[in-house]
């Protein structure tokens, strides 16, 4: 049986573009996220002031150990560094959330049975957890092409729309 709080650790997306959105808060909300030094470099490298101070529950963690079974899967799904480096975070803790928006890491974790979300998935997250209202959700699900790096394809950015809109939340 899992940890009521499993550890999540993120990749850089999820950072990135929850700070394009102005919601970094919406990670706060896991108590502490712990962040691969490759990713932290990369988000420093790209959006620094997403590591402010003031956003303390964010940790710097580098792996103690890489696993095999990550090392095996890079070439297979193309991982870049970060990634890795995330998924021997998450083999180290065990029970644990990924945060990515990356297509590949997401399909790596889950063939390592790694729990994934990404942005969108924490933007709905937000709703059941009452931090942001439907209406809100609604307006940063709106904003995403305007306003983040975010590659997400137009039909399933209109599908989670639609699926919100839809919802009672």
């Amino acid at each position: 049986m899992g940890r009521i709080n499993p550890v999540v650790i993120t990749d850089a997306g999820p950072i990135i573009h929850l700070d394009e959105l102005r919601c970094m808060d919406l990670l706060a909300d896991f108590g502490r996220v712990l962040v691969p030094e490759t990713v932290w470099l990369e988000v420093e490298r790209h959006r620094p002031l997403a590591l402010k101070p003031e956003n303390d529950w964010l940790l710097r963690q580098s792996p103690k150990q890489h696993s095999a079974v990550v090392s095996a899967l890079t070439p297979l799904y193309s991982l870049h560094a970060g990634e890795q480096e995330a998924l021997h975070l998450c083999i180290e803790f065990g029970d644990c959330l990924l945060l990515t928006d990356d297509t590949a890491a997401r399909l790596a974790a889950k063939s390592l049975n790694i729990a994934a979300h990404g942005t969108l998935g924490l933007l709905i997250r937000a709703i059941r957890r009452q931090s942001l209202t439907k209406a809100e959700v609604l307006a940063l699900l709106n904003a995403i092409p305007k306003q983040t790096t975010l590659h997400v394809r137009p039909a399933l950015l209109r599908e989670v729309i639609s699926n919100v809109e839809a919802s009672s939340g």
